[in-house]
């Protein structure tokens, strides 16, 4: 007489697991379910008729129980088969599958027999019935009693995998009971055990990973899981683990902790590893040139793999001395091998900077062997700001200064330019410590003071009509659309407080600055010079001769 595991599930387990009872209620025929010899009488396109003796009628046995890998039929009409047969409602049920699967139970029951106790199955829960699961593990059916799951009952455990102890088995029921609750109990002590034996030597195990989650990856040693965080994977820095591994892939860690409240066992790969930076830190310097692969490429700039397991970091701005770069990509690829210079090694903060523009001429120092100030050049407008336009020359960039565009204050302005106008200017100033370079678009013509100054020296009477009143002095609008700067202290005799913008004030010229276009007037001067003159006069007209004082004697 032969019970198989779904007779086993369908008792509602109370107490003690009663077979006996189980045992009592299959009857010594095939109607409660036994192996029986049967002959296949015939075969259509689905089904496959079988006759079992004794029994009234033939049974149906469909064609893909009997069906290898390749599709094909691996009995003909006539053949004799073992099938496990059913009464329900006189019909007869007719399985040959189920004869396979309770051999290979009877096999997991034989094997097991010598010695099941402490025994640990990886089973799948594959249905759910009053009595608690149906656990398939190896290819054989057993049973896991509901109050040995240790599983909430809201369905979710179905499709599940679970390590389980076996709690007993029957030879003469061929049944496998398993407990899940027994093997937590003893795992946690085993465990427990374990982590501490674990923690008390700093060596380096070996580990199999079980898991892969977003976060790390759970690596299980001497029976016990610990989470590698991604950050302790490699030195590089933080990975996804799902590229470097797979679940079953074998892996060497060392154990950083355990967390008591959270029972949280925590192993690194990394510090299993040689620390790549104390070699780095031996073997390079700043200023030294490597050969390098570009492992990744992001908006901000390249990661290089220095071939050591290691990653240093080229920042978009150290890829090229241009500035018309917007992306890492417009000049390097992933798996381009590339020469750089280092400018950082930090071994303790475990990084590394290269660059990769150091290793060409500096566009600035080329540019300063073939230009000068005073050079006229062409350019294209690049960037407009607030203060004006910058203009690449090439290689390097230089800026027009609003006040640079006119010497016309009114038309001082950058709105009438745009990105990609072509613009000739002259360069008015070189500043080499910061490699800024000054342009100009007003120095190509004759500034209005040059012109001025033709007409006017210092010391020349102007008149000027007052257009600003400042703290330190008042502007007055001369001849040739030309501006003055009186200063507060040339202004007198006139009084500051009096004056009015559009009032007139007639000064002499007391400097001409052709170079910054500047020009300042004086009122005292104007007094002065007048002072002299009167008295220049006034001493003419009372001296006396040697002749003169002769003829008085």
């Amino acid at each position: 007489m032969r019970v198989n595991p779904e007779q086993i599930e369908s008792i509602v387990l109370e107490g003690d697991l009663d077979f006996e009872t189980l045992l009592n209620e299959s009857e010594n025929n095939f109607e409660g379910g036994s192996i029986q010899e049967g002959v296949i009488v015939r075969i259509d396109n689905e089904y496959a008729m079988i006759a079992v003796s004794g029994a009234k009628q033939e049974g149906r046995l469909h064609l893909s129980e009997i069906r290898d890998n390749d599709d094909k039929l691996l009995f003909q009409e006539g053949d004799k088969i073992e099938v496990y047969v059913t009464q329900s409602n006189e019909r007869l049920g007719i399985s040959h599958k189920k004869v396979l699967k309770l051999k290979k139970l009877q096999e997991k029951i034989d094997e097991l027999s010598k010695g099941f106790e402490g025994v640990v199955v990886e089973g799948k829960i594959t249905k759910k019935n009053r009595g608690g699961y149906v656990v398939e593990f190896d290819g054989v059916d057993a049973f896991l009693p509901r109050r040995e799951s240790a599983l909430r009952e809201d369905g979710k455990s179905i499709g599940r995998t679970f390590k389980m102890s076996i709690l007993s088995l029957d030879p003469q029921t061929q049944s496998i009971v398993l407990s899940r609750k027994q093997y937590l109990d003893t795992n946690e002590k085993m465990m427990e055990e374990v982590i501490q034996k674990l923690l008390a030597q700093e060596e380096v195990y070996q580990g199999i990973v079980r898991k892969i989650t977003s976060f790390g990856m759970f690596v299980e040693v001497q029976g016990v899981e610990g989470l590698v965080h991604y950050t302790e994977i490699s030195h590089k820095g933080p990975v996804n683990p799902a590229v470097l591994y797979k679940i079953g892939d074998s892996v060497e860690v060392r154990v950083l902790g355990y967390d008591k409240d959270k029972k949280r066992l925590s192993f690194s790969v990394k510090a299993a590893l040689e620390d790549p930076w104390k070699e780095i830190e031996k073997q390079v310097d700043l200023g030294d040139t490597i050969r390098v692969n570009i492992s990744k490429i992001e908006p901000y700039g390249a990661f290089v793999d220095l071939g050591n397991g290691t990653e240093g970091f080229l920042h978009i701005s150290e890829i090229s001395w241009s500035k018309q770069v917007k992306h890492p990509s417009e000049v390097v690829s992933v798996g381009q091998e590339v020469d750089v210079e280092i400018i950082e090694v930090d071994s303790q903060k475990k990084r590394l900077r290269v660059s990769l523009k150091k290793l060409s001429p500096k566009p600035f120092v080329q540019f300063l062997k073939g230009h000068k100030v005073g050079d006229i050049v062409e350019g294209s407008i690049v960037k407009v700001v607030d203060f004006g336009v910058f203009v690449n020359l090439g290689e390097v960039d230089g800026l027009l200064h609003n006040e640079d565009m006119s010497w016309d204050r009114t038309q001082r302005s950058n709105k009438s330019f745009k990105v990609g106008d072509q613009i000739k200017v002259k360069i008015i100033k070189i500043d080499e410590e910061n490699e800024k370079i000054s342009l100009s678009l007003k120095a190509l013509e004759e500034s209005p003071v040059e012109r001025f100054a033709k007409k006017h020296s210092v010391d020349s009477v102007v008149l000027g009509k007052v257009i600003d009143i400042k703290d330190f002095g008042v502007f007055v609008a001369l001849d040739e659309g030309v501006e003055a700067l009186i200063r507060d202290e040339d202004l007198s005799p006139l009084k500051k407080e009096e004056i009015q913008v559009g009032d007139e004030i007639e000064a002499v010229v007391a400097y001409i600055d052709n170079r910054s276009a500047k020009i300042r007037a004086s009122v005292r001067r104007l007094s002065r010079i007048r002072e002299r003159e009167q008295l220049n006069n006034y001493n003419s007209d009372t001296k006396m001769t040697l002749g003169d004082l002769i003829k008085q004697k």
